[in-house]
């Protein structure tokens, strides 16, 4: 009997994904566990084991395709079995694959009621990919009357089709009646003008052709934001349009931090503290300042501010698939080398896009560290719904006076802290700068309380 394998739920705060790359094929046999695709989240890229074994009886979804969880992935039984009733739009596997065999005489299919997944689609849907071929190609999409993907959606082979039939017609020239064989539009489109230009029939070749100007505005190519760099755009833009956000910097005399990371990075290997780094150093120094100023880690949402005990220490990570938060869960509880090594493996994990979902979330302050790009200062932005966030930049010489008068130079930490200050006042952002950078200066202490 065919078994449909849905999306499968990953994480609590994931509500869809996008099929990056199928495993298997139509006309495959796959097992149990066996990974069907590789999928993107709005936070990391996973595999999706299948739940039933047999043979892949239809896929029914593009790459490209953002796939709701739980939703109906593929269909999966016995070779040749009728799937009619469960493939959206009522088609089996045998008969979109070219089936040669003919129907049962006399042979009636039982009434089945459509599938909840089966309800038509909007008119007119179209694939990521596909919207991105049409848009690099000056291809008007919606011009397409049905696709080929489910429900008659418009998907990457009807957008190549479409472009070897010929030249698209603008809107205004589909409603004009315009007809030519090529355009002078964008990407070749045949516009409303192209209607009055006569046919240049019977032209001599030019003996010699001036070399042709470059194409206005030129080359480009267009994609719609998806996974992680579409969920950061949101969520950016959320933030800064319903929030007060207000920025404060100062800095920290690094000596004491460079001197520890110096002498962890040469101790003795067998003690497993040779990886802390100056940024360790640095979110370890906030979770043991965060619990001293508890609307600081905090969340703020509907006008509700709801306070934490624990500090769970969101850190930004550069990966592959644009910016990750991982967070590290009751960081004021951690020593020094468990913070450290726990937040390698979230690292390691979110570059490699192995990281559940569920470590990408609940993080109640987060720490933003550019400096190892030469970026001095900068200005965070609050991950909502959290009330602040501390930038941390490179360290720089600074001159100092010393008390005999002379002229020294001192290596300095650059701080920004960004508050909402809906809830946070400048002077509580001051004070809370002021002993986070007491416990950076004293950061021998600091790992020692």
């Amino acid at each position: 009997m065919a078994t449909i394998v849905v999306m499968p739920q990953l994480g609590n705060s994931v509500e869809s994904c996008i099929i990056v790359e199928w495993m298997i094929a139509e006309g495959d046999t796959v097992a149990v566990d066996q990974t069907l695709a590789s999928i993107e989240t709005d936070k990391s890229t996973m595999e999706v084991p299948s739940t039933a074994e047999g043979t892949v009886l239809k896929l029914l979804w593009e790459e490209g395709d953002e796939v709701p969880v739980k939703d109906p992935l593929i269909i999966v039984g016995d070779p040749g079995e009728d799937i009619s009733g469960l493939v959206p739009g009522g088609e089996s596997a045998s008969e979109s694959a070219e089936a040669t065999a003919a129907p049962e005489q006399g042979a009636a299919a039982p009434e089945q009621a459509a599938p909840a997944f089966a309800t038509e689609r909007a008119t007119g849907a179209v694939s990521p990919r596909a919207r991105a071929l049409a848009a690099s190609s000056g291809v008007d999409a919606s011009a397409i009357a049905e696709g080929s993907g489910p429900h008659g959606r418009v998907i990457e082979r009807d957008v190549a089709a479409a472009i070897a039939a010929g030249p698209t017609l603008t809107s205004a020239a589909r409603a004009a009646g315009v007809s030519a064989t090529e355009g002078t539009g964008i990407g070749g489109r045949v516009s409303v003008a192209d209607a009055n230009r006569a046919p240049e029939a019977n032209a001599p070749a030019a003996v010699s052709a001036p070399a042709p100007a470059a194409d206005f505005p030129g080359a480009s190519t267009s994609s719609p934001l998806k996974g992680v760099r579409k969920v950061v755009a949101k969520r950016m833009m959320e933030s800064l349009t319903t929030t007060a956000q207000l920025t404060l910097n100062t800095s920290a005399n690094a000596a004491g931090i460079l001197a520890l990371r110096k002498k962890v990075k040469n101790a003795d290997e067998a003690l497993g503290l040779n990886k802390i780094t100056l940024n360790d150093l640095v979110c370890f120094a906030v979770s043991r300042t965060l619990p001293k100023y508890p609307v600081f880690n905090a969340h703020l949402e509907d006008g509700v501010l709801t306070e934490f005990e624990q500090v769970h220490l969101g850190f930004a990570c550069d990966t592959p698939r644009g910016l990750l938060v991982p967070v590290i869960r009751s960081a004021q509880s951690l020593g020094l080398k468990a913070f450290s090594d726990e937040a390698k493996r979230l690292a390691g994990a979110a570059i490699d896009g192995t990281l559940s979902p569920d470590y990408l979330s609940g993080g109640t302050f987060t720490v933003s560290n550019i400096g190892s790009f030469g970026i001095e200062t900068f200005t965070p932005v609050i991950n909502l719904p959290q009330t602040a966030i501390l930038g941390v930049g490179a360290i720089t010489p600074r001159p100092v006076l010393a008390p005999d008068g002379a002229v020294g130079v001192q290596q300095r930490l650059n701080l920004s802290l960004t508050i909402d200050h809906q809830v946070i006042d400048g002077a509580d952002g001051a004070r809370f700068l002021r002993d986070l950078v007491a416990a950076i200066e004293n950061i021998d202490v600091t790992v020692l309380a």
